[in-house]
């Protein structure tokens, strides 16, 4: 497994819980965890409460996967073998846990004492989230909009080709996504120039197969290409686990496609091309752009599920100007 491929985990995991938090301190695990902090133990009394209570959560869940990153990815690299689909409603912690147990011969017994530990405070943790989801669904909807749709992910050195067109515009010239000839899920060939122009608008959405927020997207994303073809569109996904056509990862792509009702165009291409470099430079999953019929990107990309209420705004504005454009 390519380092690509553990940063992408790790990050996906980190997206699940809370871009916005990367700088919470792994030390402050053990006096909020077993300590039995307020966040663990008290109740909220309003709504208020429960916001500030789901961001504490959140917080903590952070901390403890920043901590001990080595080990950590080495977990990653086991679920990348035999676990290829974080089910619906499958509490996080316990995936890890179960990935723990599946390769318990990999870890010393201090490691994996220590996972096992971890793991379980993740799913206390997650039980919780849930528990306060279902009881302020509209606040938690605030909480997760305000962590997941930070400004260009500051603190994760995103690249500089992904500075917005509209700010390219002003400059005279529009930022071309990078062009590729590349294949779908099923062999057929796919050229980026073909693909852009033959649409009023395109929306192209990078996601991995064991990233949660990307796989709880699918559905969605496949009602949107539904209404895009209607007005002349199309959305078409990428999972970076398949670039260079890696059949194992394609075959598990296809797999959880299917098991989310989703329809529309995968592709994948060399991982060495203009495309393949582009995508590397991708830190935070999923991240959705969209892509007018000359093949300039529009606007900003969109960082986080677009099931939050932020990021559909967004990219909902960005397929509106693309289309008002296509329109003359």
């Amino acid at each position: 497994m390519n380092a690509k491929k553990i940063l992408a985990l790790l990050l996906g995991a980190m997206m699940l819980l809370s871009l916005a938090a990367c700088g919470a301190k792994g030390n402050d695990k053990q006096a909020d965890m077993s300590g039995g902090g307020s966040a663990m133990t008290s109740e909220p009394k309003n709504d208020e409460e429960a916001l500030t209570l789901h961001k504490e959560l959140l917080e903590q869940e952070n901390a403890i996967l920043s901590e001990n990153a080595e080990l950590w990815e080495k977990v990653y690299m086991e679920a990348d073998k035999g676990m290829a689909m974080i089910e619906d409603g499958k509490n996080y912690g316990d995936f890890l846990l179960d990935t723990v147990e599946a390769a318990k011969e990999q870890f010393t017994d201090k490691e994996y004492e220590w996972l096992k530990e971890s793991t379980t405070e993740i799913s206390n943790i997650e039980n919780k989230l849930t528990e306060l989801e279902k009881k302020y669904p509209e606040i938690m909807q605030k909480s997760m909009d305000g962590d997941m749709s930070m400004p260009a992910v500051d603190n994760m050195s995103m690249p500089s080709n992904q500075s917005g067109a509209d700010k390219m515009a002003e400059q005279g010239s529009m930022q071309k996504f990078p062009a590729f000839e590349g294949k779908d899920l099923d062999g057929n060939t796919v050229k980026s120039e073909e693909l852009f122009s033959g649409n009023a608008v395109t929306v192209v959405n990078f996601w991995f197969t064991t990233c949660n927020p990307c796989v709880g997207e699918l559905a969605e994303l496949d009602a949107l290409n539904k209404e895009l073809a209607e007005k002349g569109g199309s959305l078409i996904g990428v999972n970076t686990f398949t670039l260079d056509g890696d059949k194992a990862a394609i075959a598990d792509a296809k797999d959880v496609l299917m098991k989310k009702g989703a329809t529309y165009q995968n592709v994948y291409f060399d991982s060495d091309g203009e495309a393949g470099k582009f995508t590397t430079n991708i830190f935070a999953y999923p991240t959705t752009y969209v892509v007018d019929r000359s093949g300039n990107i529009v606007g900003e990309p969109i960082v986080g599920a677009v099931t939050g209420k932020a990021q559909a705004e967004a990219l909902q504005a960005q397929i509106d100007k693309a289309l008002a454009a296509d329109m003359g």
